[in-house]
């Protein structure tokens, strides 16, 4: 089997697992209780939100620990939203985001607010001055995504975060995709939240963290014991946050030397599957994540490509697999102006580190031939004339 579906979910790394393991089975104490047992587990979470403070060059008491990238993205919103609503009502948010994103954007709605998408280009970007135009007197929040799940576009986050702060409002990114694939200083991005989950990049299911920069409204999402200083209530799970921290320390430590081989093995694969006629890479060409790309093939539908690969041992994705039991084309491919059948045609290729460059020639030989062949079975395809008939 050869896993390209990195981008979904990554295998938990032995080490982070090692880290783990003492906290389940021996140093298990509530690290909210008195007693020493106790205090071994509060000082292993503590060291672990050191660990994840250093690496995204935070302070430790601005690292929250959550259940994931999608309560870190809930609380973000809702947080900043219930603390600034007397102030403004007006949210902006990419039309490209995750829907965890985007959702709670709709549930902000219903409770009054005033929730605008920006538009993008058609490689996924959202331009300084979209964002110039579209920022407010009563604008109290920005939220655009570090790098995009679907096309790997990386956001120019640093300028959009400084006129964001020009006018007066808070920003977010969720960066779920991108911690732990490409550096992250949340200093040098200028945002005041950030969202992480740790299953992106090797560590376990089920905890994630939002970096809250000193001073920025937010009230709790989650109310009752006062964990978390206070901040995100209900018992600190030990385990999960010493292998997320484990996970990304690991990841921090190997990325001078993979982001470039992953990012030249990714362009092998670009560069052959784009000989096929009527295909193209959706996502910016350069500035995008080094182990995905993600390609649109006219004619022929997604879903049955992915059930080809897979009958060829090959896991892939037509984009968020939070949301691949969907029948309607991705709100992202929309977003950047292709058409629905188009859009229709969508798979996702993300690669982890440990790929080989003899796999990778193996999923373009086998995408490659997986398209002749549904191409030659489908009614919009002119086989004679070698393109789409519309």
């Amino acid at each position: 089997m050869i896993y390209a579906d990195n981008a979904a979910t990554t295998r938990l790394s032995p080490g982070a697992l090692a880290a783990m393991t003492p906290y389940l089975t021996q140093t298990y104490g509530n690290p909210s209780s008195l007693y020493s047992f106790a205090g071994e587990a509060k000082a292993a979470l503590e060291e672990a939100r050191e660990t994840v403070a250093r690496c995204l060059n935070a302070r430790a008491e601005e690292v929250f620990f959550t259940s994931g990238g999608t309560e870190s993205d809930n609380w973000a919103l809702r947080g900043v939203a219930e603390a600034l609503g007397k102030r403004g009502r007006h949210i902006l948010l990419s039309a490209i985001e995750h829907h965890a994103v985007l959702h709670t954007g709709q549930w902000l709605k219903k409770q009054g607010f005033e929730v605008e998408l920006l538009p993008v280009d058609d490689q996924g970007t959202v331009a300084p001055e979209t964002l110039k135009k579209a920022l407010r007197p009563d604008t109290i929040l920005v939220s655009v995504m570090l790098a995009n799940n679907e096309i790997g576009t990386i956001q120019p986050i640093e300028e959009l975060a400084a006129i964001a702060h020009e006018g007066g409002a808070i920003f977010h990114t969720d960066a779920v995709q991108a911690v732990g694939h490409i550096p992250v200083d949340v200093q040098a991005l200028g945002v005041d939240l950030l969202s992480l989950s740790g299953h992106k990049f090797h560590g376990p299911r089920g905890v994630g963290a939002l970096y809250v920069k000193k001073g920025t409204p937010l009230l709790p999402l989650i109310h009752g014991g006062g964990q978390e200083h206070g901040r995100r209530s209900g018992t600190e799970n030990v385990a999960g946050a010493v292998g997320l921290a484990a996970a990304l320390r690991e990841r921090q430590d190997a990325l001078a030397a993979d982001g470039p081989r992953l990012a030249a093995l990714r362009d092998r694969l670009v560069q052959r599957v784009l000989r096929l006629p009527y295909a193209r890479l959706t996502g910016h060409p350069t500035r995008r994540l080094p182990g995905l790309a993600s390609f649109v093939f006219e004619a022929i539908e997604g879903e049955s490509i992915l059930l080809q690969l897979d009958a060829r041992g090959i896991c892939a994705s037509s984009g968020s697999a939070c949301s691949s039991t969907s029948l309607e084309p991705s709100h992202v491919l929309l977003a950047i102006g292709l058409p629905h059948p188009v859009a229709h045609g969508s798979v996702r290729l993300s690669f982890g580190e440990a790929v080989t460059e003899g796999e990778v020639d193996q999923v373009a030989d086998s995408l490659t031939q997986v398209v002749h062949d549904l191409r030659a079975m489908s009614p919009v395809w002119d086989a004679a004339a070698g393109r789409p008939i519309w």
